[in-house]
């Protein structure tokens, strides 16, 4: 991902799975990207629905986005592979579930 360019990031789940059961999972959805991305990204649109969502992001051109950090994941993708981490996480510790999310 290359600071200053525009990204359409989607995801859904696993074998059409639904992601957001119930209205509280949408706002913690959104409080984990705001909390893990929202120094990395600008959003200008995103769209929830059960079983995938959609963000229209530009990454921002800190200097510190450019740098690698550990493996070869820039800074911005290690942001996101923790937000779904963390997403992932606490939708399987709320529904008793296991395995990928996403």
């Amino acid at each position: 991902m290359e600071p200053g360019s525009y990204y359409h990031i989607y995801n859904r789940g696993n074998n059409q799975e639904v992601i957001f059961r119930e209205d509280g999972n949408y706002r913690f959805f959104l409080q984990r990207y705001k909390k893990y991305l929202s120094s990395s990204v600008t959003t200008y649109a995103y769209c929830l629905m059960s079983n995938h969502f959609h963000f229209l992001d530009r990454i921002n051109d800190e200097p510190q986005l450019q740098q690698v950090s550990s493996g070869k994941l820039t800074c911005v993708e290690k942001a996101f592979r923790d937000f779904f981490i963390s997403y992932a996480k606490s939708f399987n510790k709320r529904y008793g579930r296991t395995g990928s999310l996403f």
